[in-house]
């Protein structure tokens, strides 16, 4: 077979293009093979990820997680054969028996890539518009990184220096976060980020004449983006030589993200099924394959054919993954040798360690005085700011109300921007009202590696992130949320900004840990145990953080723990056990003083993370709740849903079953029987009803 080039400005031979058309064999058979799937992106596709993984990306397959490669995001996570075929022909362990077990049981090739499960998937993704968000999350994190090492470096000269490439379909154009998220791409300059949209016009339900008829191109023009338009080539498949061309030049704009829309024709060249609906979500049938195959010039009787000389051909992609890598490393070694202070914090900070002695900033809380817990953490934060450079993050446009400025003299903001304080490397990030893309940005910062970020806005609209904190919990990513204006609490805004069924909804996402601190000290406590966690037992933690002061106890580390005894029950052992979270802890408190003083003996439990108690052994859970006081009240100013199981049969919950309403929060929670008698009359029926 020649080897050819058959373009001018690409080095693109007859392996190369036989490597692309096996490609679409492949993905036609994968989901031939299980019978369902997404085989007419991956087949158009196909020339676009081949050229990015073989000539483009800068990346090792011997080293998949190697701090200076590009990283690459498929955003539309349905066309996952489009990564996974790459990921194979790259060399990254995945073989043809994995493509032959696409979407089954166990299998390293699920239906939608997921991080973690295989390696080379940089993100997990699926529901669309969240990729494009983590890849402008990852290049924002890109630039933090190389603030942290490299920040005087001539652009384009430092080890730190990598471009984000992503593919991103209709179905992303269409979802609102991807407007947000690359509105926030445009305004930040994010010059390290190229996206191909793949314009193919097909949704499930046909045309994206049905839904879709904007101007993208424009559209992105105004988000002050880089855009170019390729053609298809005269045959109806990609123009490899335009594509590469309009490629390097989004690379090379270095000072706005690019975006090239490039329109393609899904399942190109099926005889029958290209550009249709179909092709995108179903299997194409054994006769389209087979005529499929013929019109490729393979063989209609052979299935997942891959010829020696195109695997050989396209593996030697490791090869010159492992050439660059060897160049960075001699860059990154003279980095080293020029930037001794830098390297050891780079060496601290993907280690995931933390600086000796920062428990020591943490501040103590003077007991007995009202703080409001969002107050509390505001402070921990400047604290930890001082001295933990890798720590950023910002609000969705709430920062003076979520306390969430690390450094009111240092904004993350790009060159050129007038506001005081701004810097391309700033530690306060102001995402804008922009909430849904905020969660799937921190999503993507995290997943780039070697900062640690938190982002904040009202309890009430973490609503409006909930998918990309389900994806954090799914992907174990350790990203903070202060969300603060945690209940009813927060008052006169009334009941569209009082969060209710929230912290119950929000405790349902498997993997999220949930953290309502009852007072300052808790809330120092609760922060310290999260940064420990971030490396640890890395996992998505929300704050949920008072608008009102409550009185500050005295410090007990035992609140890392989850569940702990806040007040003992006196003169005996307790009769019943009330079981509190966040503001609700001193309601608790304040009842326990009247059962005690009727000669009830009380034992009161703050719980700030259910997620974290339940990690306990057996043995400390029963100390805290002991399976013989069959008496409990749980208190908490939202749905009771999360505490059935704490309190059991003869428990009792006191809880807001409805909506708030507009007044003083005082008033709020004496209407709605959130007070201490209330508590006390539910601890009595309690314990009444333990003893029948």
């Amino acid at each position: 077979m020649s080897t050819k080039p058959t373009t001018t400005d690409l080095e693109w031979t007859d392996l190369d293009k036989r490597a692309v058309d096996t490609v679409r064999v492949l993905a036609m058979d994968s989901v031939q093979k299980v019978g369902n799937g997404h085989p007419g992106t991956a087949m158009s596709l196909a020339p676009a990820a081949y050229l990015l993984f073989q000539k483009l990306m800068r990346h090792d397959p011997s080293d998949p997680d190697w701090t200076g490669r590009d990283r690459f995001v498929l955003s539309p996570g349905h066309t996952s054969l489009t990564l996974y075929i790459q990921l194979f022909l790259s060399g990254y362990g995945l073989e043809l028996d994995d493509l032959k077990s696409f979407r089954t049981w166990g299998s390293r090739t699920p239906g939608h890539p997921e991080h973690g499960h295989t390696t080379g998937v940089e993100t997990t993704t699926g529901p669309l518009g969240q990729g494009i968000a983590n890849a402008v999350g990852m290049a924002m994190a890109a630039r933090y990184e190389r603030g942290l090492f490299d920040p005087d470096a001539p652009e384009g000269t430092s080890p730190f220096d990598h471009t984000i490439w992503a593919i991103v379909s209709d179905g992303d154009i269409e979802e609102g976060i991807s407007a947000e998220a690359s509105s926030l791409a445009g305004h930040q300059k994010l010059g390290n980020l190229v996206a191909l949209y793949d314009d193919n016009h097909i949704s499930i339900e046909g045309d994206t004449e049905t839904a879709l008829s904007e101007d993208v191109v424009k559209r992105y023009e105004a988000y002050g983006w880089h855009v170019q338009r390729i053609d298809p080539a005269p045959d109806g498949d990609f123009d490899v030589e335009a594509l590469h061309k309009a490629l390097l030049a989004a690379k090379a704009e270095t000072s706005r993200p690019s975006l090239i829309a490039a329109r393609t024709i899904i399942a190109w060249p099926a005889p029958h099924a290209q550009n249709t609906g179909a092709a995108h979500g179903a299997a194409l049938g054994e006769d389209e394959v087979a005529a499929t195959k013929k019109v490729l010039g393979f063989d209609p009787d052979k299935h997942f054919a891959v010829e020696d000389a195109v695997l050989a051909h396209a593996r030697e992609v490791a090869d010159r993954g492992r050439e660059a890598h060897a160049e960075w490393t001699k860059k990154f070694e003279e980095w080293r040798a020029n930037n001794p202070q830098r390297a050891a914090d780079f060496d601290r900070i993907s280690a995931g360690e933390l600086p000796d002695g920062w428990e020591k900033a943490l501040p103590v809380f003077e007991e007995g005085k009202a703080v409001a817990t969002r107050k509390a953490s505001g402070e921990v934060l400047a604290a930890l700011g001082a001295i933990v450079p890798e720590l950023w993050g910002g609000s969705a446009d709430l920062a003076g109300s979520n306390n969430t400025t690390i450094d009111k003299n240092s904004s993350f903001l790009p060159e050129g921007n007038p506001l005081p304080g701004a810097s391309p490397y700033g530690r306060t990030v102001h995402w804008g009202i922009r909430e849904h893309a905020m969660g799937s940005t921190m999503n993507g910062i995290a997943l780039h590696g070697n900062t640690r970020i938190y982002g904040g806005t009202f309890l009430v609209f973490s609503d409006y992130m909930r998918p990309a904190v389900r994806l954090a919990a799914l992907m174990q990513l350790p990203v903070t949320y202060v969300w603060t204006h945690d209940s009813i609490g927060l008052g006169e805004d009334g009941p569209t900004h009082q969060p209710v069924e929230h912290l119950s909804a929000l405790r349902a996402i498997p993997g999220l840990n949930v953290v309502r601190p009852a007072d300052a000290n808790e809330t120092a406590i609760v922060w310290h145990e999260i940064m420990r966690r971030h490396t640890a037992k890395p996992a998505p933690h929300g704050l949920a953080l008072t608008r009102q002061n409550v009185p500050t106890y005295a410090p007990d580390p035992l609140a890392a723990k989850g569940g702990y005894v806040r007040a003992e029950a006196e003169g005996g052992q307790p009769q019943v056990i009330v079981i509190a979270t966040g503001s609700e802890v001193e309601i608790a408190l304040a009842a326990r003083d009247t059962l005690q003083a009727d000669g009830v003996p009380t034992r009161v439990v703050s719980m700030p993370s259910v997620e974290w108690f339940e990690e306990q052994d057996q043995a400390y859970r029963d100390h805290v709740l002991p399976p013989n006081v069959k008496a409990r009240v749980a208190v908490e100013a939202g749905v009771g849903l999360t505490w059935h199981r704490f309190v059991g049969d003869a428990g009792r919950i006191v809880s807001l079953e409805h909506f708030g309403a507009s007044a003083d929060y005082k008033v709020l929670y004496r209407e709605f029987g959130l007070t201490p008698e209330a508590v006390v009359g539910a601890a009595r029926e309690s314990i009444a009803a333990a003893n029948r």
